[in-house]
C-alpha cells in the first residue's frame, strides 16, 4: 500500500503560491493603471481582438510571446489580458520566466466587459 504524505492548509497554500511567479490583479485593478499609462499585451487572437479590445492595448498572440520578448517593455510593468484569464496566466509565466514584470489580469475580457468598462475596434 502506498503512503502518502498530507499536508496542512497553510502548507499547501505556501506551496502553491511559491509555485506562481506572476501575479494576479483585477480588471478594476488595471483601470487603475491604464489610467496611470500602463502597458498593456492582449493575447488574444488577432480575430477576437478586432472584435474589441481595450484602447491603447498591444495585441501580441499567447502563441507568438516566447518569440517576442525582448520586444515588449524591459523597465515597465506589462498587464496581460485574454477572454478569460487562462492563455494571459500562460504568457504571464512565460515573460515572468524572462525576466519581465507581469501581472495576470484574471477574468480578462469577460470581467471587463461585466464590469461595464469601454472596448474599441
Amino acid at each position: 500500500m502506498k503512503k502518502f504524505a498530507l499536508l496542512s492548509v497553510p502548507a499547501l497554500l505556501a506551496a502553491c503560491a511559491s509555485a506562481s511567479t506572476y501575479s494576479t490583479v483585477t480588471v478594476h485593478d488595471l483601470k487603475k493603471a491604464l489610467e496611470g499609462g500602463a502597458y498593456l499585451l492582449d493575447v488574444r487572437t488577432p480575430e477576437e481582438y478586432a472584435a474589441g479590445h481595450i484602447a491603447g492595448a498591444h495585441n501580441l498572440p499567447l502563441d507568438k510571446v516566447a518569440g517576442w520578448t525582448g520586444e515588449l517593455p524591459q523597465d515597465k510593468t506589462i498587464y496581460v489580458i485574454c477572454r478569460s484569464g487562462h492563455r494571459s496566466a500562460q504568457a504571464s509565466e512565460i515573460l515572468k520566466k524572462a525576466g519581465l514584470d507581469v501581472m495576470n489580469v484574471g477574468g480578462g475580457m469577460n470581467d471587463w466587459l461585466d464590469a461595464g468598462y469601454p472596448t474599441t475596434k
